[in-house]
């Protein structure tokens, strides 16, 4: 499935930094080689504040996430060389809704089954919950293994 206006599919991954987050974008690359799909890796910041507008996120929150969380996740699938298709966003905002609101131009939103913040013992963590209930397009959780 290829949105209108797009050549290739576009393939979006909630990456945290969790091992079930780089299983999913380990999925996404595979699917992205046998599809010619683009990938986005998205990184929601922190839980949005309740009735305050939303602050920009300071150039070292962004170096930070970038290095610690999406490059890392980067290397372990990709190695040194990322693919120049693969591109990273980081989102102001609950996780959750940070990728709800990304799969509007996605053709595929990719969530691993639970990640940093997880209850111990949950199947499916409550972004991946979400995601599937609310994402505007389809969804993939993957799971890890036990």
């Amino acid at each position: 499935m290829v949105s209108e206006g797009k050549s290739r599919p576009h393939v979006v991954v909630g990456v945290d930094g969790s091992a079930e987050s780089v299983g999913a974008l380990r999925w996404a690359a595979c699917y992205a080689a046998a599809t010619g799909a683009t990938i986005t890796t998205a990184t929601g910041l922190g839980p949005a504040p309740v009735g305050v507008a939303l602050n920009a996120i300071s150039d070292e929150e962004r170096a930070h996430i970038q290095d610690v969380v999406l490059d890392k996740a980067l290397i372990e699938v990709f190695g040194t060389s990322t693919p120049d298709d693969v591109q990273t966003k980081i989102v102001y905002g609950h996780p959750a809704q940070a990728l709800v609101k990304e799969s509007e131009d996605a053709d595929l939103l990719v969530v691993g089954h639970r990640g940093h913040g997880a209850f111990t013992g949950m199947l499916v963590g409550s972004v991946s919950l979400h995601c599937v209930s609310s994402a505007a397009c389809p969804v993939v959780v993957v799971r890890g293994r036990s």
